[in-house]
């Protein structure tokens, strides 16, 4: 196969060669579903490393037991010639960019999705306990889901954020949540040593929407976040925004709401208001009698009957220039 460099466009391919030690080599076709999986990524490499992320590639979708490379080598049996320390440093090879990897695996999953729906993209966290003396970017960790009120539990590892895409495979009642970007949070002591700026899980979601919002502006992103991602300075990121995206989370129950300020001036220093009237917070809000009734997918597949029950006032953040933001 010829395997462009990253210079060149990629091409269609299905042939791919197998290096042995020596002079020799066997070569195997792709399959025809996986071109174009192998097209999409074949831009980020030069053309020895892509020889060996096509059998990574493969082999991690077709394996059976523990997605390691010494498990991928074991499935491919006699096509993957040579010692198996040739496929190990293809992990710790320098990629061109990253993000170009991400992009190309979005783009084949908006296939699925159709024109005229959004792209609903869940954000979470997890935390994988890597606690060996040379990982890079552990920390402790606040676990939520094992955490209650009374006792919290903290963990040690690394701290991912996910970002997913929600798409419909046909043999399946449930939406799939496709995982396509991921982002480390490093600790916030670790980043004065490396002349790091701290970056919090909030914020490596918003850099992560904002990279697909860049690369796929004809698309109405969704997103959709737990109580974590309620955070001012998101909502005053997303609302300029708001035509391309909207943002989905729980609203804390002692968040600071507010109506339109009135267009009269204030006593000190004839300003005009930053904020209107204080609306109740949510845990002081009681139930209205009558609520507007949908059928919607509940987790499980099955149909369920909800009441909605909404209005539209403004979020405020006096510190740090938070300011007023309209939230529905």
């Amino acid at each position: 196969m010829q395997v462009p460099n990253k210079s060149d466009s990629p091409v269609h391919a299905r042939i791919v060669t197998v290096r042995r030690i020596g002079n020799q080599s066997d070569m195997f076709t792709l399959p025809k579903a996986a071109v174009p999986l192998d097209r999409a990524f074949s831009v980020a490499f030069t053309r020895p490393t892509f020889q060996r992320v096509t059998l990574l590639i493969l082999g991690a979708i077709l394996s059976l037991r523990r997605r390691t490379i010494t498990g991928i080598l074991r499935d491919w049996g006699p096509l993957a010639h040579g010692h198996r320390s040739d496929l190990h440093p293809v992990l710790c090879c320098p990629v061109g960019s990253t993000c170009s990897l991400s992009c190309g695996l979005v783009a084949i999953i908006l296939e699925r999705v159709p024109e005229d729906q959004p792209v609903v993209c869940p954000a979470d966290h997890t935390h994988p306990q890597h606690q060996g003396k040379h990982v890079y970017g552990k920390g402790r960790h606040h676990d939520a889901c094992r955490s209650t009120h009374s006792p919290r539990v903290w963990v040690g590892g690394h701290h991912w954020v996910t970002l997913a895409i929600h798409i419909k495979v046909p043999f399946c009642s449930r939406p799939w949540a496709l995982p396509v970007l991921v982002a480390l949070v490093r600790p916030e002591e670790w980043n004065p040593q490396d002349g790091r700026r701290h970056k919090t899980p909030t914020r490596r979601a918003m850099h992560s929407l904002a990279m697909l919002m860049r690369e796929f502006p004809e698309k109405k992103l969704v997103l959709v976040g737990h109580g974590g991602h309620d955070s001012h300075g998101l909502t005053r990121f997303w609302h300029p925004h708001q035509q391309h995206a909207t943002l989905g989370s729980r609203l804390r129950r002692q968040a600071n709401l507010c109506e339109t300020p009135a267009n009269r001036r204030s006593r000190i220093a004839d300003r005009p208001p930053v904020k209107g009237r204080n609306r109740p917070m949510p845990r002081d809000v009681g139930q209205p009698s009558k609520g507007q009734r949908l059928t919607v997918d509940a987790r499980g597949g099955g149909p369920r009957r909800v009441e909605l029950i909404g209005g539209e006032v403004h979020g405020f953040k006096a510190k740090n220039g938070g300011g007023r933001v309209p939230v529905r």
